[in-house]
């Protein structure tokens, strides 16, 4: 394997350490919020129920059942009841706002009595936490023995913005674990590493790359800034076929000019260069593009 395809490999693998280190934290994280979820909207419909009970015993009834509190959707609860009540509305508010005042996820809502055969709405009131958005009316009138059914809607404020910030809020914290993780499991390169990344062997010759030059029997042998890019891409991945194309991209579209024939050019001269040795030669894929033979 070459030591390009080695550093791909060694890419994938730090990738794909970070990606599963990211997905096990994200797990982790809403695991948290679930948790969190599920206790305060256990505790929300306990309350619901409560304010049930309580408008039964102001009815006078100590005997009948609140029904199941309904959930109909993420922010909303229906309140039902076994038998028919009366109730005031100045009582249902202040019961329902004192139950509700430190209940979580509690925040602004909408309180709809509903008549239970055609839903029309009975009474109704909107508490906020600014005290002056309140909207309260009728608080005088008793309204008569019904089936009522009591709808309750929550403005939606933290669970969403809470998750949001959580899933948001950990973004930094992974980025900083990816981090962490690239350095610990990256290779270092130790000096000698470093130095003989310069210095590739090309049969019986040594390639400079830093420095530009073809060693040959200790005799140097200069190479052109163009010349050493092509030859080092060749070196980097022996006896492999390289696309014609890629050299071009590789070699000159940084400069903005493509000239096919230039190309062809540096090939020839680095073939003459590397006449000296006859187990290394640059050959033509025909349709395709060049290989640098070794022959070991």
């Amino acid at each position: 394997m070459s030591d390009h395809q080695k550093t791909l490999s060694g890419k994938r693998k730090y990738l794909f350490g970070l990606i599963f280190l990211s997905f096990i934290s994200v797990i982790f994280v809403a695991f948290s919020i679930t948790g969190i979820d599920n206790f305060d909207f256990a505790r929300r419909e306990v309350l619901l129920r409560q304010i049930g009970h309580e408008l039964l015993l102001q009815s006078g009834d100590s005997t009948s059942r609140v029904l199941p509190v309904k959930k109909i959707t993420e922010n909303e609860y229906q309140i039902s009841f076994e038998q028919e009540l009366a109730f005031q509305p100045e009582s249902l508010m202040n019961t329902t706002r004192r139950l509700l005042a430190n209940a979580p996820l509690a925040g602004d809502y909408i309180v709809n009595v509903l008549n239970c055969g055609n839903s029309s709405v009975a009474y109704g009131f909107a508490i906020s936490n600014n005290k002056k958005d309140d909207i309260v009316a009728c608080l005088g009138r008793v309204q008569p023995r019904a089936c009522y059914t009591i709808n309750i809607k929550f403005k939606p404020t933290g669970l969403n913005t809470s998750k949001n910030g959580y899933l948001l809020g950990s973004l930094p914290l992974l980025a900083f674990i990816g981090f962490i993780f690239i350095r610990s499991v990256k290779p270092r390169k130790t000096a000698a590493e470093s130095k003989n990344a310069d210095t590739l062997t090309l049969g019986s010759a040594l390639f400079d790359v830093k420095n530009r030059k073809l060693i040959i029997n200790g005799q140097p042998t200069d190479l052109t800034g163009t010349e050493t890019r092509v030859l080092h891409i060749f070196a980097l991945s022996p006896n492999e076929t390289i696309e014609r194309s890629r050299l071009q991209k590789e070699i000159w579209e940084d400069e903005g000019v493509i000239v096919g024939r230039s190309l062809d050019m540096f090939i020839s001269k680095l073939r003459k260069k590397l006449d000296f040795d006859p187990n290394i030669k640059i050959v033509v894929i025909r349709g395709k593009g060049y290989k640098l033979e070794i022959i070991a």
